[in-house]
C-alpha cells in the first residue's frame, strides 16, 4: 500500500507540480515535503495552508447546508501558479492536507484534482 513518500512522488507526477507536501492542519506542521516551495520555504507555505484549511472550515460562508457534506480541496490562483489544497478525508480526525503547488501554463486543473483525488483517497487506504 503507498505511503506518504509514495503520494508525494506521484504528486510530483501530476502535470506542472512543482512542489508538494502533506500537512497537518491543525498544528500547520509540514508531514512531508518534495519539490519546490514558495518563497523556497516548506515550513511557512505548510502553516499558510492550515491558515487557509482552518479558516475555510470555520467560516460559515464555506459550511454547506448539506448534511456531512465536508470540505473536499480549495484552490487558490495566482498569475504564475495554482495551489491546490485537498483534504484527506478519513474516519477519524480528517488533520491532513494534500498541497500541490503547479505552474499556471504547464498545469491542468481538472487533471491536478483527479489524481489529488486519487492519492488522497490511496493516503487513507495505507494509513
Amino acid at each position: 500500500m503507498p505511503g506518504v513518500d509514495h503520494c508525494l512522488q506521484e504528486a510530483m507526477t501530476i502535470p506542472g507540480a512543482v512542489g508538494a507536501s502533506i500537512v497537518d492542519y491543525t498544528t500547520g506542521f509540514p508531514v512531508a515535503t518534495t519539490g519546490a516551495a514558495p518563497n523556497e520555504d516548506h515550513e511557512a507555505a505548510a502553516a499558510g495552508t492550515a491558515e487557509v484549511v482552518q479558516a475555510a472550515n470555520s467560516r460559515s460562508l464555506f459550511v454547506s447546508a448539506v448534511p456531512h457534506d465536508l470540505l473536499e480541496d480549495l484552490i487558490i490562483t495566482t498569475a504564475g501558479g495554482y495551489h491546490l489544497l485537498r483534504v484527506v478525508q478519513t474516519e477519524f480526525d480528517s488533520r491532513l492536507v494534500l498541497y500541490v503547488w503547479l505552474d499556471r501554463i504547464r498545469g491542468n486543473l481538472a487533471v491536478a484534482r483527479r489524481m489529488m483525488q486519487r492519492l488522497a483517497d490511496e493516503l487513507v487506504a495505507a494509513r
